[in-house]
């Protein structure tokens, strides 16, 4: 016993003094002091973060000038000259494979003295779910044109029914005889932050995933009998913005768009901190994209959504921007319509309020684009 005792209370001594000394030897107690580490550690750091910058900064316009080769002679050329940019852009966002495993699901959805759906479709795993709202009197005789509605980050598909910063906007195009679409994507920060790390880690991302659930909702809705199936816009608020901007490029479907409270100069919103503007930096990781700002600042995202009708909301007081800077970024976006010669496609609401929808002036572009108050889509 004492032997073994002794064998064991050996073991036990060169265990404490292997840890101790890798634990020194990790640490460079002896051999650098706290300071000095901490210092040229912090320079390297600084090293790193100038020289992304820079990339994704400072040598963003020349390396655009290079990745885009837009032909302007007609719409059909500009939609053919983009195709590997499009390519490109579809593999930021890397959409998965998923396919419908059952048929839709639909349960009756009052929200107030609307009568709506909540609609389900399973999708293997997952579930693409929904409200859809249609406007009295819409029927297969009188079809009526969809609208996505697309809530944001802190919000539910409930929230654009509701006042407040949404201002009700889904019950004004309702009103206005739009039928619409408000998927319920993943709420809060922290929710897309844990789940966008899943994402890369597959090689995927959370906008990616529900783009794909939003196109099965699409086929469903679409084959409604009730829903002119050639006239579908998207509208989306903060990230529900972001969204639209997203998905536009990479579903035809969507004939015009409404971004309230999102559009940006994003190479200076993702990368350079700034106390005019709010940053996503350290907080909210889940909205950094690999590849996003190779090529993709949002004038040239626009480029992929052209010759579609678009429409920017932005509110002074809104601390997302500098509303300079998303002047600046909107004249850089109208060149594409401008060169097409259909500038009245694009338009920018900046308006005197916050981080909101304008809900009068979407409906209106709504209507005009998907309703045919615009007698040709041609016209400027």
């Amino acid at each position: 016993m004492i032997k073994k005792y002794c064998k064991t209370r050996g073991y036990i001594i060169v265990f404490i003094l292997l840890t101790g000394t890798l634990k020194a030897v990790g640490q460079n107690n002896s051999l650098v002091s706290p300071e000095v580490e901490t210092a040229r550690t912090d320079a390297y750091e600084k090293q790193l973060e100038d020289y992304l910058r820079h990339f994704l900064v400072a040598e963003y316009e020349a390396r655009s000038e290079k990745a885009w080769n837009r032909d302007y002679s007609s719409p059909d050329a500009l939609e053919r000259s983009v195709k590997p940019n499009r390519r490109r852009w579809e593999e930021v966002l890397n959409p998965p494979v998923l396919t419908k495993s059952g048929p839709l699901e639909r349960k009756p959805y009052a929200l107030g003295e609307i009568q709506a759906e909540w609609i389900g479709l399973p999708l293997g795993m997952l579930t693409a779910e929904a409200v859809l709202a249609f406007p009295e009197g819409a029927s297969e005789r009188k079809q009526v044109p969809v609208v996505i509605v697309q809530h944001g980050i802190e919000s539910t598909p409930e929230t654009p029914f509701s006042p407040g910063a949404y201002h009700e906007y889904a019950k004004g195009l309702l009103e206005a005889g739009f039928a619409v679409l408000v998927p319920m994507n993943l709420r809060s920060v922290e929710r897309r932050n844990n789940v966008e790390r899943y994402a890369r880690l597959a090689g995927t991302s959370l906008p990616g995933i529900e783009l794909v659930r939003l196109q099965h909702l699409l086929d469903m809705v679409l084959a409604d009998p009730r829903v002119d199936a050639d006239k579908v816009g998207m509208w989306g608020v903060s990230l529900g913005g972001m969204a639209t901007m997203f998905w536009m490029p990479l579903e035809p479907r969507i004939k015009a768009g409404v971004v309230s409270a999102w559009f940006n100069e994003r190479r200076n919103k993702m990368a350079v901190p700034d106390e005019r503007y709010s940053s996503f930096s350290p907080r909210e990781e889940h909205a950094f994209f690999n590849g996003w700002l190779t090529e993709f600042s949002d004038y040239d995202l626009v480029s992929l959504i052209a010759p579609r009708p678009l429409m920017i909301q932005h509110g002074k007081k809104d601390n997302i921007a500098h509303w300079p800077q998303v002047v600046e970024e909107y004249d850089k976006s109208t060149v594409h319509y401008q060169k097409l010669k259909i500038p009245k496609r694009m338009e920018l609401v900046l308006h005197e309020g916050g981080h909101e929808a304008i809900v009068d002036e979407g409906v209106r572009f709504m209507t005009d684009w998907l309703m045919g108050t615009v007698k040709s889509q041609n016209a400027d």
